[in-house]
């Protein structure tokens, strides 16, 4: 029972009144770097700073510093593979080496002091190549390779060594690749590729070969950046980089761990503002493959479920596999924007078919029927008894003539339909050459997405190999999986360029009066009590129930009279983290002696179980809504982080939970309540009216405000439950816990 309520907000109520306490947004500001007013209210930048790598992947001059031509020695394989890539880029190479005059055949200097040249880049064949940077650093050059391991992935003696590497980086000037990196970014990238190309990101190189090896089917690719243990040039620079190149279609990573968090959604914020599709394997998903990655990269994973969900805020599609990295990829690099978001299976079979159809509508894919007047003209070459409302069944015989072909295109030219996939599930010719030959015919003469799925095992058949596989304007797949994965991919990632608003874009800049009024309840490691814990909500706008801190059994009484009966009675203190399960809880008091009953109770528990107290808080008694929790949390990679989800005891059972990293607006609020497996207990059940969610999202938000304002002083928020109460009338905070940093 409340005694007042709120009244239903408009979204541009709801947003003046979260931003009310401090400077609204300010104007979108794309493709340029930060600048001392690009800064948010913490003062973190908001906007990624973009590196000039031109003259990294595109030098004039290298030296190899450890240059070698003697046989047997891996230094020596290493320089013939960059000599032989110089040649072919147009770039000149000098070999470094006290105490040779040649390397295959090209003048050796002793020092990188006694170059003819300032070179643009030095690739380093040297064990320890920490003096190495400083002769660097004096001959301007402006790009360094370090291949050498023995950094960070081996532990705190090696994390030691890279930390000096990284401070002689930042003091010399120039950019670094590595430790622990290899030849992939001098690859041999083929020139007489067109289209769109995939530019790759690695911090294994073995792991981009799946994909790098799209080139012998007829994908471009332009830029290879294996980036190991990240010392300086680390994931995000290449991705912010990649997003600028206009030859750059998408940008395919394989990811073991972040250096920055913050500047991985900065760089992705700046690939979705230019609409660059970015496909990602992140590593970690479970606590073996977290602590491998670790050890390999000596690198931070992150929590799993924050990463996913920061992904998801900034259009990275994820996927799990090596394979599905390179068919998603591969797909987007060639696709063009869907004309529609509808998806059409047609196949020969109409087991197959109906599986296929099954296996999309799960993959979240959208199969619209046919129109009447479709299926009429489908009909007319497929026979009447044939399913032809989507999934579309032709019964195998119309194939092998005109008929397919006409069938094809009636299905493309439907308005609703934006893909069409075709399985063939094995060669059967001559009818499976002619239904290819028609699909990739069909392909040329429209702008909508045709995929095949060649189920075949072998893969030699000249159906595959060289009609399908010939094609640059068919979408070829070996598993039904990885079709729709990457279906799912195109039209996600096309729905969400769309309509995408940058986070960054209203994030705050100034500091809310807010922040003024809780600063002194801020000390290192302090636990807030539950009163302190509730002033802090209540200076940022989120409703607390009608309540007051006593010292006496005849103070409470006062107390419930003026908060109204019937109340609650707790025990508040900065020490108790769980109150009901210590019994400091009393509901449902209805009178003054009931009051003094459980003043008295309270106290003495708190003495038995050796807590101390500020005081017994009288509470407003809430009996009726939906419990919800919403909370702060620091992650290691991210900072502060936001979630909401069903709350009270449900929290610890069902961990039914939306997480957000900080800055996001209020499209992201509400997405984060639709991923609640529970979000039906919001819209109303067994005879309940809906709950106000227009009020839930607001706390949240505010909640968010108050993760970016207090960010290096609230180490955790849990705001548990929080009442949300029938439509219009709000919600409460009923009890909260807030620990210092």
């Amino acid at each position: 029972m409340l005694g007042s309520t709120h009244g239903t907000l408009t979204t541009d109520s709801r947003r003046a009144r979260v931003l009310a306490c401090g400077e609204p947004p300010g104007p979108a500001v794309h493709g340029r770097p930060a600048d001392a007013g690009d800064l948010d209210v913490s003062g973190r930048p908001l906007y990624a700073d973009v590196p000039d790598l031109d003259r990294f992947f595109r030098p004039e001059s290298v030296a190899v510093v450890g240059a070698s031509d003697a046989e047997g020695r891996p230094a020596a394989g290493i320089t013939r593979q960059l000599v032989a890539w110089a040649e072919r880029v147009g770039a000149r190479l000098h070999p470094v080496h006290p105490t040779r005059a040649t390397v295959f055949g090209l003048p050796c200097a002793p020092s990188v002091a006694h170059l003819p040249e300032r070179v643009d880049l030095a690739v380093l064949l040297v064990s320890d190549p920490l003096p190495v940077i400083e002769e660097l650093a004096e001959a301007k050059v402006r790009f360094a390779v370090v291949f050498a391991s023995g950094f960070a992935e081996t532990g705190e003696e090696g994390a030691a060594a890279q930390a000096r590497l990284s401070a002689a980086v930042r003091r010399s000037g120039l950019r670094l690749l590595g430790p622990n990196t290899n030849l992939n970014a001098f690859e041999h990238f083929r020139d007489d590729l067109t289209g769109p190309a995939i530019a790759l990101i690695t911090q294994s190189g073995h792991q981009g070969r799946p994909v790098f090896a799209l080139q012998e089917l007829g994908v471009r690719l332009s830029h290879w950046a294996p980036t190991g243990n990240e010392a300086d040039l680390e994931t995000a620079d290449f991705l912010s980089y990649f997003a600028e190149q206009p030859e750059v279609g998408v940008i395919a990573a394989y990811v073991e761990g972040l250096k920055d968090g913050r500047a991985f959604l900065l760089a992705a914020d700046r690939a979705a503002r230019r609409g660059v599709p970015v496909v990602a394997v992140k590593v970690g998903r479970t606590e073996t493959g977290a602590r491998t990655a670790a050890s390999h990269t000596g690198k931070l994973t992150g929590a799993d479920d924050v990463v996913d969900a920061a992904m998801r805020q900034y259009g990275v599609i994820r996927v799990d596999g090596l394979d599905e990295l390179q068919d998603t990829a591969a797909l987007l690099a060639r696709a063009r924007p869907p004309r529609a978001d509808g998806v059409a299976v047609y196949s020969i079979s109409g087991g197959t078919g109906a599986h296929v159809a099954d296996l999309a509508t799960a993959a979240g894919l959208h199969l619209p029927r046919l129109s009447a007047a479709r299926q009429a003209e489908l009909h007319r070459w497929i026979p009447a008894y044939l399913n032809v409302a989507n999934p579309v069944d032709s019964g195998g015989h119309p194939v092998g003539d005109e008929r397919g072909r006409k069938i094809i295109d009636a299905i493309l030219d439907d308005p609703s339909i934006g893909v069409l996939i075709c399985p063939v599930t094995g060669p059967f010719p001559p009818l499976s050459d002619r239904l290819v030959r028609d699909l990739v015919d069909a392909a040329e003469h429209t702008d909508k997405l045709v995929c095949v799925v060649w189920g075949s095992p072998v893969g030699t058949e000249p159906a595959y190999r060289d009609v399908l596989l010939g094609s640059s304007r068919v979408a070829t797949f070996r598993t039904v999986a990885n079709c729709l994965t990457a279906v799912r991919a195109h039209l996600d990632h096309h729905r969400f360029t769309r309509s995408y608003r940058s986070p960054f874009d209203e994030a705050p800049r100034t500091p809310s009066p807010s922040l003024r009024k809780v600063r002194d309840l801020f000390q290192p490691g302090r636990r807030l009590s539950e009163h302190a814990a509730k002033q802090l909500l209540r200076a940022y706008g989120i409703r607390v129930p009608r309540e007051q801190l006593v010292t006496s059994a005849a103070a409470a009484v006062r107390a419930a009279g003026q908060v109204g009966y019937p109340v609650v009675m707790k025990a508040s203190g900065a020490r108790i983290a769980h109150k009901t399960e210590l019994g400091l809880v009393k509901v449902g008091l209805t009178s003054a002696s009931q009051v003094r009953d459980a003043y008295r109770e309270l106290t003495d528990t708190a003495r038995y179980e050796d807590v101390s107290l500020d005081g017994i808080l009288v509470c407003q008694m809430v009996e009726r809504g939906v419990e919800m929790v919403v909370g702060v949390a620091q992650d290691d990679l991210f900072g502060p982080t936001v979630t909401v989800g069903l709350g009270g005891v449900l929290v610890e059972v069902l961990r039914d939970t939306a997480v957000r990293v900080p800055p996001f607006g209020e499209e992201q609020a509400r997405d984060m309540l639709a991923e609640l497996r529970g979000r039906a207990l919001l819209d109303g059940v067994r005879g309940r009216p809906p709950a106000d969610t227009d009020a839930l999202v607001e706390v949240v938000l505010r909640v968010q405000r108050m993760a970016l304002e207090l960010d290096g002083l609230l180490a955790e928020l849990d705001i548990n439950p929080l009442m949300v109460l029938d439509r219009g009338q709000g919600a409460v905070a009923l009890d909260a816990l807030a620990v210092c940093r």
